[in-house]
């Protein structure tokens, strides 16, 4: 999307976790003044493989803290996956950057405080995923009519209407077959478990000021509707769109701006038919955990969130099965002392005890699972 409105954007810093080779194709296509590759292991085939350009090379997860506070820079988009995005995300905010924010964990781990921050600071947190996009847009013009409800569509996932019989048998190849959106496989693995969904129904809260009551998740499989809004006079507004995550991030880049753009234009007629249903919250338990979390507060969507992280992982490598990631987030948030007001400290510390406490359960249910399998 910069590349397609040059004019309008430059690139003063690119960062990755460890895709070296696209940090460098783009680095050396867009000419930041820095680049930071987190993995600190490879910071010198990105040094090298730059060493003929003025660009900074860093590296580490401090140096993500260091240059988001550039005073070049206008707009932070924070795309990373997990919770690390949350002190990159936090010291761009103090440093008075706008917020293009595509990494729901900072809300779902520290949502009160960093929407404090965003006060305090007076900067613009502007929503890229989808769905909250899809519900920022609807709200345009609406300002002073409040939201009586707002609904959070779900594609459902590779695993829509399966039985828990099924899912006690799929593997992580089956779990990464997403049948609408292109997504890393963290992410992928949370839309197959509704989790994604869960993430986000706190994201909202934060975003949108929302009691937990105001927020709904509807299964959509054709993912054309994004999301919509319910106000109190009943009237529904709706974003619709194919699935692309290239609007909602143009979106946020040109805000308050609709700008031309030669993305496929949605057609009625290849849509005849667009349906919804409700999530199957007894099956995939990871939707009624976060709504659970949401409900109690304090710490315990930052606990959700860390074992979850960690679960996910430990599928991914095999080491457990699909439904067990359910149980031993369940069981984390059982064990993990909560706080009803916690200070960012607070939910740092929580974050790590409860990455202990859920690697320890999946290495007792990884026994399980061997014997079982």
């Amino acid at each position: 999307m910069v590349r397609a409105q040059a004019d309008r954007f430059e690139v003063a810093v690119l960062t990755a976790a460890t895709n070296t080779r696209l940090l460098i194709e783009q680095a050396l296509e867009f000419r930041p003044r820095a680049v930071v590759i987190a993995d600190d292991t490879k910071y010198g085939e990105v040094k090298a493989a730059l060493s003929h350009m003025p660009t900074q090379v860093l590296a580490g997860v401090a140096a993500l803290e260091d240059v988001v506070q550039d005073d070049e820079i206008d707009l932070v988009v924070s795309a990373l996956v997990g919770s690390v995005g949350l002190r990159p995300t936090v010291a761009a905010i103090t440093a008075g950057k706008d917020i293009a924010l595509a990494n729901k964990e900072t809300l779902v781990v520290a949502g009160q405080l960093v929407m404090e921050l965003v006060q305090k600071h007076g900067v613009r947190l502007l929503p890229v995923d989808s769905e909250h996009s899809a519900i920022f847009q609807c709200m345009v013009g609406e300002q002073h009519n409040p939201i009586e409800k707002i609904y959070l569509t779900a594609s459902g996932g590779p695993f829509r209407g399966r039985s828990l019989e099924y899912l006690a048998t799929v593997g992580c190849e089956a779990a990464l077959q997403h049948p609408n959106w292109v997504m890393g496989a963290k992410i992928t693995i949370d839309s197959a478990t509704l989790m994604n969904k869960g993430l986000e129904v706190i994201e909202a809260k934060w975003l949108f000021g929302l009691q937990t009551r105001q927020i709904d998740v509807i299964v959509h499989p054709q993912s054309i509707i994004h999301s919509l809004v319910q106000f109190r006079d009943g009237s529904i507004k709706a974003q619709l769109g194919l699935p692309d995550m290239k609007l909602p991030i143009q979106y946020a880049l040109t805000h308050p701006e609709r700008v031309p753009n030669k993305l496929r234009r949605f057609n009625f007629a290849d849509f005849p038919e667009l349906t919804f249903e409700k999530p199957d919250a007894d099956t995939f338990r990871n939707l009624a955990l976060a709504y659970r979390a949401l409900e109690i507060g304090g710490n315990m969507p930052c606990i959700l969130n860390a074992a979850n992280e960690v679960v996910v992982a430990a599928f991914l490598r095999g080491e457990v099965g699909f439904l067990q990631m359910s149980d031993i987030i369940e069981e984390t948030m059982g064990r993990v002392t909560p706080i009803a007001v916690p200070t960012m400290d607070d939910c740092m510390e929580t974050d790590g005890l409860s990455r202990d406490v859920a690697t320890d359960l999946v290495a007792k249910f990884k026994k399980v699972y061997h014997i079982a399998k």
